[in-house]
């Protein structure tokens, strides 16, 4: 069993059809802008503003309106003003099912607790097996990481799924990973299909898909990657340890990546972008 969202869940027991289910999503974004689209939205900010506040954010793993604040764009006020606003408009995806009369109330809530119970079963396991591993601390923070830094910087939801063995990786063929070697070597790899590697580059360059080939969508799933690991030297391994980087590979296979168990995790993860494989080895 694995973790799932909400919208796959109805979907795979056909509650929902994949038209409702992005209808659903696309909603629901709607309903909960990013605190620097409000900002220009309402006038605070200039465009140029927010996507310097957003640069910063891309190296710098801190929250939108404290670097906008220590970079004099906001005060204290405006930012509280932001904050509620955001919150006051934000829908939750079974809301957003309800309004658009695509399920009703009752229904909805039986789901949601079918849903709660198989997230309960697959998160304890998904907890257990990497917990007992080697890599854990890397592997939580790094996951940690996914989940902050794919709102800000893909605009959309990432969550750990479950664990997948080196027999399970041939759905994922294109793969970028990026080493590090300091007191230890380390490495985050992430793999995944075509069409979900076109997707994580489009919503990195802020492009719609006509503008993006295959050789620019490996590019971009490396400079993902990239971003990844230069948060996890700064956040995740210790401070007083320097390492040295290399630039993002194509050329290993996520099976490759992951064949030694006892020092690698293969890490699926869902986002709304589409399914990938989180990799992190020593």
């Amino acid at each position: 069993m694995a973790v799932k969202f909400l919208g796959q869940f109805l979907m795979e027991r056909g509650v929902i059809t994949p038209p409702q289910l992005l209808a659903a999503i696309q909603a629901q974004r709607a309903s909960n802008p990013l605190l620097g689209e409000l900002a220009v939205r309402q006038g605070l900010l200039s465009a140029a503003q927010a996507r310097r506040i957003n640069e910063r954010q891309r190296v710098e793993d801190r929250r939108f309106g404290d670097i906008a604040q220590e970079m004099g764009l906001l005060d204290a006020g405006q930012l509280e003003s932001l904050l509620a606003a955001q919150k006051a408009g934000r829908k939750l995806f079974g809301q957003v099912l309800v309004e658009q009369g695509v399920i009703d109330a009752q229904r909805l809530e039986a789901e949601l607790a079918a849903h709660r119970a198989g997230q309960d079963a697959a998160q304890h396991a998904l907890a257990v097996g990497v917990a007992d591993h080697a890599l854990a601390e890397f592997a939580e923070g790094t996951i940690a990481l996914c989940g902050r830094l794919f709102p800000r910087m893909l605009d959309s939801q990432c969550q750990a799924a479950g664990l997948l063995g080196p027999g399970e990786l041939d759905a994922y063929p294109h793969v970028a990973h990026v080493r590090v070697e300091g007191e230890r070597s380390l490495s985050i790899g992430l793999a995944c299909d075509l069409e979900t590697m076109r997707a994580l580059t489009c919503a990195l360059l802020k492009i719609g898909p006509e503008r993006c080939d295959n050789a620019l969508a490996l590019d971009g799933l490396g400079e993902v990657v990239n971003v990844l690991m230069g948060y996890a030297v700064r956040n995740v391994l210790p401070d007083e340890v320097s390492y040295h980087a290399f630039p993002p590979d194509n050329s290993v296979s996520a099976a490759q990546l992951a064949a030694d168990r006892d020092r690698s995790l293969a890490l699926l993860m869902n986002s709304q972008l589409g399914a990938f494989v989180l990799l992190v080895g020593a």
